[in-house]
């Protein structure tokens, strides 16, 4: 086996195949070194170890958990708007906004379930079915939750899918930190975090062009006009905190005296733990 004719033969395809591994001069060595020591049976072996090295790597288990989380929620958010957007009320004029938010959400799902097959895992599957109303989880109690009218009343539904949202943004925020070292997974990550983040605005939105009285940012805490949902916008740190980096943005001044609390919390998110994202979603029969 020449090693010398296999790298060329590859440097023609591939350019690049010794600054995946080392400098050249070091890569070179390496390779010679490795064929003066190992038996012309083990090559292959050792040949497959030095490409894994320069195309591709063990994903740790905590990033595969983290995937999995994300996928998880997804397929959870996924459904609601395939249930929704086939069953609910909803206006003609809103029908493409929460298409286009449907869609979004499969395209998530699909790539969460991709990526995580590349990283030789097997991705979560979607719940055979969901307690949307927020009972008890499924079956038990299915359909009697406090969200019980959620696909019949429309005013229900951007609720429940402003409270979905709102939710899915802080969960994302609340694993990033998880993913610092593995650029590709944290990039892919935020992006679908600032997506998730438009969903939430644009339900807002929604809500407000159908009188109901909101900003497309969360404003004090639970704004979403159903005490039920306090958990969502609760945590160990909730949306109602005023305190950044050890700065009581409150005392801070703004334009007309001191900031307000409703405008303090409105210029920051913050984030929930796995924990308590999962205790927040067990009600309707996610886990």
């Amino acid at each position: 086996m020449n090693i010398v004719n296999i790298l060329e033969e590859i440097e023609k395809v591939d350019g690049e195949i010794y600054e995946r591994l080392n400098p050249r001069r070091k890569a070179m060595k390496e390779f010679f070194s490795m064929g003066s020591k190992i038996a012309l049976s083990a090559m292959p072996f050792a040949l497959g170890s030095m490409f894994t090295k320069a195309y591709g790597q063990t994903v740790p288990e905590p990033v595969v958990d983290v995937l999995q989380y994300a996928l998880t929620l997804e397929h959870f958010e996924a459904a609601y708007y395939v249930k929704g957007y086939n069953e609910a009320p909803i206006p003609a004029a809103d029908k493409p906004a929460i298409q286009m938010i449907r869609d979004s959400e499969a395209k998530h799902v699909a790539f969460l379930q991709q990526v995580i097959t590349a990283a030789g895992a097997t991705p979560v599957a979607a719940k055979a079915s969901y307690d949307f109303s927020a009972g008890t989880g499924t079956p038990a109690g299915a359909g009697n939750g406090p969200f019980k009218t959620a696909f019949s009343d429309y005013a229900v539904f951007l609720a429940v899918a402003q409270v979905l949202e709102d939710t899915g943004v802080r969960a994302y925020k609340g694993r990033a930190g998880e993913l610092l070292g593995q650029k590709v997974y944290l990039t892919a990550a935020l992006g679908i975090h600032a997506v998730e983040a438009r969903h939430a605005a644009k339900i807002r939105y929604m809500r407000s062009m159908n009188g109901f009285s909101i900003k497309p940012w969360i404003t004090g805490g639970n704004d979403s006009g159903n005490a039920n949902a306090d958990g969502n916008y609760a945590g160990a740190t909730p949306e109602s905190n005023v305190n950044q980096g050890g700065v009581i943005i409150t005392d801070l001044n703004g334009v007309n005296g001191k900031i307000s609390v409703n405008a303090a919390t409105e210029a920051f998110d913050e984030p929930l733990t796995k924990a308590e994202v999962l205790a927040l979603v067990a009600p309707f029969g996610v886990s």
